[in-house]
């Protein structure tokens, strides 16, 4: 568990829970999803203590589901927020925490190349008090602590120019809210990424698959991109309805009284509006790599079906210059004593050339109608 003190001047790390709120800035409670079900009863008491209230018991059994779809909940005191992050390569997401099949251990059990193990994901939680901001981490969640660090990284906004400092990771979150989708943000950059491995992986198979002589095709693996794009598409979409759902609710906020609070409003739909964008983005990718994923499949197996009929095209061109040849064999093949040409000594040299000529003039017609070419590629 990470606890941290954020406001205007500094960012403080405290190494327990606060008895009280402190006069400035706000607190976010950062704890693995196996140390709140540990100290849920310590920081129910302490949620107590800093804003006069505690969780429900629903929102508290959603924090703990490793398996809770992402959407948006809220109350008259606070707002929950559950939003899929990507699981790590290593597979120590949730399943480790939880114990529950299609967890974090499917990364290992699936196949196929490593892009589509990281199309595993595992819910963070988010509760936004005024003051307060509670968040439940898989395990393994870097995403928390990269912002962490770039939270204590940050240095203080000179004074006599009123705004944030331009180093990279130094502007700090005004508000619980602001904090909530700052980690969103990051999370969502983590499917931007994906979405770029996706795309040359899937470029890579539609150019295997396009090859007309190709005799392997690694239809597992592919099989296996398919449903990892229509998971990934299902995923984006409670995505996207959980964010929809949480600017819908920001519209009912009560106006600040002040210019300061009314821009920090502002702000936070900006960001909002902002994060759904990305959502969005990853959402309408998603679906052209799936349509470009079938499109590949038909167009492999209209370039076999082309190739086979041009295979069958040639066979029956050569079987239509054998048949008059045949014809001929057979009618000089027939037991009658009294057969044109039979008993000429040049008889069998009169029929072989009529042969040669019949079988070159019906190649020749045909090679002319292109029953011989082959198609061009």
């Amino acid at each position: 568990m990470r606890i941290f003190h954020i406001h205007s001047g500094s960012v403080q790390e405290l190494a327990e829970l606060p008895t009280q709120m402190p006069a400035q800035g706000f607190v976010w409670i950062a704890c693995a999803r196996p140390a709140f079900q540990a100290r849920l009863a310590e920081i129910q008491a302490s949620l107590q203590a800093l804003v006069g209230l505690q969780l429900v018991d629903l929102h508290v059994s959603d924090l703990l589901n490793a398996q809770l779809p992402s959407h948006y909940d809220y109350t008259s005191q606070y707002d929950l927020l559950v939003f899929r992050r990507l699981a790590t390569a290593q597979g120590g997401g949730p399943e480790a925490e939880a114990g529950q099949p299609g967890d974090a251990a499917s990364p290992l059990r699936r196949a196929g190349p490593p892009v589509l193990r990281r199309i595993d994901t595992s819910p963070v939680g988010f509760a936004v008090f005024d003051q307060l901001l509670l968040t439940v981490h898989p395990t393994d969640c870097a995403v928390r602590d990269a912002y962490a660090a770039r939270l204590l990284a940050a240095t203080p906004a000179p004074a006599s120019e009123g705004r944030s400092s331009p180093v990279p990771g130094a502007r700090r979150p005004t508000s619980p809210a602001d904090l909530m989708l700052r980690v969103v943000n990051l999370m969502v950059d983590g499917y931007l990424d994906l979405r770029r491995e996706l795309t040359r992986q899937l470029d890579h198979w539609q150019t295997e698959l396009l090859k007309p002589r190709a005799r392997y095709v690694n239809w597992s693996s592919l099989l296996e991109a398919r449903l990892a794009l229509h998971k990934l598409d299902e995923i984006c979409e409670d995505q996207r309805t959980a964010v929809q759902d949480w600017i819908d609710a920001l519209e009912t906020w009560a106006l600040p009284d002040t210019p300061a609070g009314l821009r920090e409003l502002d702000l936070l739909k900006v960001r909002s509006r902002d994060v759904l964008e990305h959502i969005e983005r990853v959402v309408h990718h998603v679906r052209r790599l799936e349509q470009s994923t079938e499109t590949a499949v038909q167009m492999h197996f209209s370039v076999q079906s082309n190739r086979t009929n041009d295979i069958m095209r040639t066979l029956t061109a050569l079987t239509a210059v054998f048949l008059p040849l045949n014809l001929i064999a057979g009618i000089f093949g027939m037991n009658f004593e009294f057969i044109p040409l039979i008993h000429k000594a040049n008889g069998f040299w009169w029929a072989m050339g009529s042969m040669a000529f019949i079988a070159v003039a019906l190649v020749l017609v045909f090679w002319r109608k292109r029953y011989l070419a082959r198609t061009s590629r």
